[in-house]
């Protein structure tokens, strides 16, 4: 965790334990999920292969030795089962990361198995803590997960896409789905088999496990259930009939098994100086299994909607307030396991909760460690600084103080931090550092730096390339536009090297699969190209010129860079989205085609304007801009064909923010009823884009819809129901 990864793997390299190989196998693990690199991931996944196996035979041994460390809170070898289960972690996330579909099914697989053990470790510090509390062991706690989680699940499967029929999944069976009895820590054993026709067969051995090839081409009739735009169709067809339990078919299967681990408030959230943590075991043991459990609880609970069927084969759900209150839990401990959940926490929030709108109210100066709601700034700013003291070579450190100060709208800050730095020995690290930059170059409108730094993350990374040859390519298309009549020859030039880069983009998509499919955005660059090629044509005009609405806004607006802008960046959006709209001004410097284009053009130009004008607070203006030139058109004029369909989902979504806007303005006023009416307004347009048929991208605008569904369920168990 201070980018000495030689270091590690040299301190490792002469050690044969469980905990060596988990530690060389975390090694690779990092550079995999760093990187996105085929060859580093294939040796992850032998490295924690070994482990894992190494881990469940010396967990069988520990049970039965006598002689083995007896933990006053842990079954015999849970050290050892906690190993386990942090290789099947991580061997499962680098099989969903895998291009394979038959390695992504094995993914979802481990889950199942690491969640089972991981529960078995938290039942134990439960049990443990109502010992000490003088409670029976079995007494009931205040509130338990099973009715937090069964309430959260029920609540989530309405109107989100992907999700199954709550009535269909409620139907009692004859089977329920099984979780290991936790009184005792039994082997690592007992698991499923899934045949090459769908059905699953239970085995006596963790080693006998098998996986056959899946048909990557399969092709399915389409679900009547929207499933996004990640295409599971393939994958559906494949699992429609697998139950982890061997208990009958996904549709009749009972709902999910829920974790007994401790109530909400009541979990074991002792400081590191406790007497609880007097042997340094324990301590490994509370620590990771807060770590991975608490990652694995809020990565379930995000998973976009598009993956809906594959977790309910996975048989559990998500919890993600319960999630991070234990990866913060984990962070307070000075080891690996306490680097990697600051690690996780400093990303969710800089990331995920910087990517989303509608969110819970927070106080920034909040530091109370029970207080997760929206984003605590002073407390991750301490985490921050924590770890920055703890491994202060670190560029990962130095990349989530950057992310941080963008959210803060401190744009030209985070890119000082990340140019003025001393260079990463982590390949990887740096890529991810010239990602960042590229990023915040282009939400600062620097094309230069934005065209220049996209085109050098090819050379450092190869997830995406397609990508980063279409932003630096849309970078150019405003140089060439800012000097189209001002300076013609310089013009000349920007088109030229806009037309090489956006022409190169289409031959690197699909290089690089999700899950056997193609990356979303490869098949948006590809379909936004040949629209353009086809407008050239049809239009007799050059390529460049058949460039409708600003690309490089429209990418801001897909990765929420309006949120990241100070009042003149957004300006300065504002008049470059004007360009393309020569009803808004006279010059010479509009758009020449603007005349011939219709209404799937207009919609896009006012969605970006929308979320410029929110971020802006003009409410009324944004609103004003959707409702016209969106809300107001047919469906069917807004996709098919080359069309961009996102618009008119995206909409819905934009005017579900303003009103949660305008609710918040409300509420710091004390209109209490005036809040209630924007919040119920908030919800409708909310559920509208929940429910919508699947579109290009609705897998990313699906994680804010996502999050916005979870701060108003929040909202109404505060306030009362809005409907």
């Amino acid at each position: 965790m201070n980018d000495d990864l030689e270091a590690a793997e040299a301190g490792l390299a002469n050690g044969a334990s469980t905990f060596h190989k988990l530690g060389k196998g975390m090694v690779a693990f990092l550079r995999a999920t760093l990187g996105f690199e085929q060859e580093i991931m294939r040796e992850a996944s032998e490295r924690l292969a070994d482990a894992e196996a190494t881990a469940s035979s010396d967990h069988r041994k520990a049970q039965k030795d006598p002689k083995a460390y007896r933990s006053k809170i842990y079954p015999p070898g849970s050290e050892f089962a906690l190993c386990h289960a942090e290789t099947q972690l991580m061997s499962a996330v680098v099989g969903v990361l895998n291009e394979s579909l038959t390695e992504s099914i094995r993914g979802f697989y481990k889950l199942r198995k690491a969640f089972t053990t991981l529960n078995t470790i938290l039942e134990a510090e439960t049990r443990y803590m109502k010992k000490r509390r003088g409670m029976a062991p079995d007494a009931p706690g205040r509130q338990s997960v099973d009715s937090l989680r069964s309430n959260r699940s029920a609540r989530s499967g309405k109107g989100v896409p992907g999700s199954f029929d709550l009535e269909a999944a409620s139907k009692p069976a004859s089977k329920a789905p099984s979780i290991r009895s936790l009184d005792s820590m039994p082997a690592l054993e007992n698991t499923t088999t899934i045949r090459p026709d769908g059905n699953a067969c239970s085995t006596n051995n963790e080693e006998d496990d098998q996986f056959y090839d899946a048909n990557e081409d399969l092709e399915t009739n389409e679900n009547n259930t929207y499933a996004g735009h990640v295409e599971t169709e393939g994958i559906s067809g494949k699992l429609n009939n697998v139950s982890i339990d061997g208990g009958g078919t996904a549709n009749d299967r009972p709902p999910a098994a829920q974790p007994k681990t401790p109530p909400e408030h009541g979990m074991l959230d002792h400081d590191p100086d406790s007497d609880v943590f007097s042997n340094p075991i324990d301590v490994f043991i509370h620590s990771g299994a807060n770590l991975c459990f608490g990652l694995l609880l809020v990565m379930i609970a995000m998973i976009p909607p598009a993956f809906g069927r594959l977790l309910f084969i996975i048989g559990f759900h998500g919890d993600r307030d319960r999630g991070l209150r234990m990866l913060w839990q984990a962070s307070k401990f000075h080891n690996i396991n306490g680097a990697m959940a600051g690690l996780i926490v400093l990303g969710y929030y800089n990331t995920f909760i910087g990517f989303s709108d509608i969110l819970p109210d927070c106080d920034p100066s909040n530091t109370d460690q029970n207080s997760i709601e929206g984003y605590p700034r002073e407390r991750c700013e301490a985490l921050l600084a924590d770890m920055r003291s703890r491994h202060p070579k670190s560029h990962l450190w130095l990349l989530e103080q950057a992310r941080g100060e963008a959210g803060r709208r401190h744009l030209s800050t985070a890119i000082s931090l990340l140019e003025n730095s001393t260079k990463s020995p982590l390949k990887q690290v740096e890529a991810l550092e010239m990602f960042e930059k590229s990023l915040d170059a282009m939400y600062m409108h620097d094309y230069v730096l934005c065209s220049k730094s996209f085109t050098t993350c090819v050379s450092l990374n190869n997830w995406s390339h397609a990508l980063y040859y279409y932003i630096a390519g849309s970078a150019e298309v405003e140089l060439y536009r800012q000097h189209k009549s001002s300076d013609p020859r310089a013009a000349e030039v920007y088109a030229k090297k806009a037309i090489e880069l956006l022409k190169i983009a289409p031959r690197h998509a699909g290089k690089k699969k999700f899950m056997a499919r193609q990356l979303p955005f490869d098949v948006f660059v590809t379909r936004k190209i040949q629209k353009w090629e086809s407008r050239s044509n049809d239009w007799n005009v050059p390529f460049i010129d058949a460039i409708g609405i600003s690309p490089i806004e429209e990418m801001i607006f897909f990765w929420n860079g309006y949120k990241r802008m100070d009042e003149s960046q957004l300006n300065t959006s504002l008049a470059r989205l004007a360009w393309s709209d020569s009803s808004t001004t006279t010059t010479t410097t509009t758009n020449p085609t603007w005349h011939r284009e219709g209404p799937e053009e207009y919609a896009i130009l006012a969605v970006l304007r929308a979320a410029t004008l929110r971020n802006l607070t003009r409410y009324s203006d944004a609103k004003a801009q959707l409702r016209e030139h969106v809300l107001s058109i047919e469906r069917a004029e807004l996709k098919g064909g080359l069309k961009d369909d996102w618009t008119a989902p995206a909409a819905h979504y934009e005017m579900g923010v303003v009103c949660w806007m305008q609710s918040r303005r409300e509420a710091k006023e004390g209109s209490r009823e005036e809040e209630r009416k924007r919040v119920v307004e908030c919800r409708e347009w909310i559920e509208k884009a929940a429910r919508w048929e699947g579109y290009e991208l609705d897998a990313r605008i699906g994680l804010k819809i996502a999050t916005a569904q979870d701060t108003l369920r929040k909202w109404e168990a505060r306030r009362g129901k809005t409907k």
